[in-house]
């Protein structure tokens, strides 16, 4: 039975046995993605001092990761609804842990710059795919938590990672550190071999027979999914450069080592957990209060923004390096309140037979902040009259792009009059997403 399903309003439908198994897999899973993204970003000195790369360059570099990021997003997403999740997720593993290897030996620019682009393909699709498998295991009700310890795996990807990896980093060497992640990577997919299954109580196909669709030219021009895109686009412009630029920057622009910047390179990551989780708590107490979900989703998700936004731009005029990481750390987490907000949103009006396609191209429109971020701080850096002057230009650029992008959530997003017009008054069946993180 379809957990979209209501024919006994009165019946509680239990969660099948094995399906915290596959959130705990799903949750590693997203553990590794995190952690392969951000290996570059921690590795960046060494890997700039040994290949003799600009700033330009090493922009670049962060930005390939991003190339067939958004568009391997949209395919896939349309791809789950007719192929299992199970044989999907352990393909893109596949593709991770490969990726990996060719970074252990001798390596130029140009196949660094190779894998970037094809990791970035396989893990373009990982967030919205791994939800949609996880929805195959849980009833409406009962997602809230199994979503939110899908989304920390990102978090903890880092948290758990970087000073694993930056170890490798100074007493080894940054090669090994892809290594490790090549290792891990495939102990994750003999894992999922051995484990993984697909979810019992969803049949996307039955769903796309019976449930009333509405056009999807009218889902993609609703304003309340073009203001999700803009206010998320700012925050993945901060998380873009925070996995490629925030170690270099602490190291060359505020004097840290590499074995101090592996522990600080925590802290923005710590912080915006944080806020994740207050966020979708504070959201979800607004909610049992009577808030409208454009007050307790919209105005909840668009206000960090701006606060964060305000609260960079302070950086170029302090002095300290203390001070200017605290402002960081802090205005760039802020932006983590989005990510919770914008998935629920998007779910209130948007047919459940739909919602993964929709999810995925929403993701896949917000990521392309990750292409243009990295670029244009390697661009601003090289062409600035100092290295950390050309920090501060960046970080700048950044603040305002979050301003502009949270004010514009704040105009845009109306998800509960999107759903009477778009449903004609009647609820979308939509899941619920509570308490969702899709940072990608």
């Amino acid at each position: 039975m379809s957990a979209q399903e209501t024919p006994n309003p009165g019946k509680t439908i239990e969660t099948p046995k094995g399906a915290w198994t596959i959130t705990f897999l799903l949750f590693l899973f997203m553990l590794v993605n995190f952690a392969d993204k951000i290996v570059v970003g921690l590795a960046g000195v060494p890997i700039m001092t040994e290949l003799k790369l600009t700033p330009e360059q090493f922009g670049l570099l962060g930005s390939s990761f991003f190339f067939l990021f958004s568009i391997s997003a949209i395919v896939v997403g349309f791809i789950v609804n007719k192929v299992p999740t199970r044989w999907v997720l352990l393909a893109l593993a596949v593709i991770w842990a490969v990726t990996q290897f060719p970074m252990v030996g001798t390596v130029s620019f140009t196949t660094l710059l190779i894998c970037r682009i094809v990791l970035g393909a396989g893990e373009g699709p990982a967030f919205s795919v791994a939800a949609h498998a996880i929805y195959k295991w849980f009833p409406d009700e009962k997602r809230t938590l199994p979503t939110a310890i899908l989304s920390q795996g990102s978090a903890f990807g880092v948290i758990i990672a970087v000073p694993a990896l930056n170890w490798i980093i100074v007493n080894h060497s940054w090669h090994y550190a892809f290594g490790a992640l090549g290792i891990v990577g495939l102990i994750w997919v003999c894992a999922w071999l051995a484990l993984g299954k697909e979810g019992p109580l969803e049949d996307t196909q039955a769903l796309a027979v019976s449930e009333t669709k509405i056009p999807y030219v009218q889902l993609l021009t609703s304003r309340t999914f073009l203001g999700c895109v803009a206010a998320t686009f700012g925050a993945y412009w901060a998380l873009s450069l925070g996995l490629t630029w925030f170690t270099p920057f602490i190291i060359k622009g505020l004097g840290f080592s590499q074995s101090q910047a592996g522990w600080i390179s925590v802290l923005p990551w710590v912080f915006g957990a944080t806020i994740v989780l207050l966020t979708g708590w504070i959201s979800q107490l607004m909610m049992a209060r009577g808030s409208t979900t454009r007050v307790a989703r919209g105005v909840l998700g668009s206000v960090p923004l701006v606060i964060g936004g305000l609260i960079l731009a302070m950086m170029p005029h302090v002095q300290g390096a203390g001070l200017q990481l605290t402002l960081l750390v802090v205005g760039t987490g802020l932006c983590g309140a989005i990510y919770v907000v914008c998935p629920p949103m998007l779910g209130e009006f948007t047919p459940a037979s739909q919602r993964g396609a929709i999810l995925a191209i929403y993701g896949a429109l917000y990521t392309l902040s990750g292409i243009i971020a990295p670029a244009v701080m390697g661009t601003v850096i090289q062409h600035a009259s100092s290295t950390l002057e050309g920090y501060m230009t960046g970080f700048t650029i950044n603040a305002a792009i979050m301003v502009g992008s949270g004010l514009l959530g704040l105009l845009l997003l109306w998800p509960n009059t999107e759903r009477a017009r778009l449903t004609g008054g009647t609820a979308a069946q939509a899941a619920p997403l509570k308490g969702a993180v899709s940072p990608t």
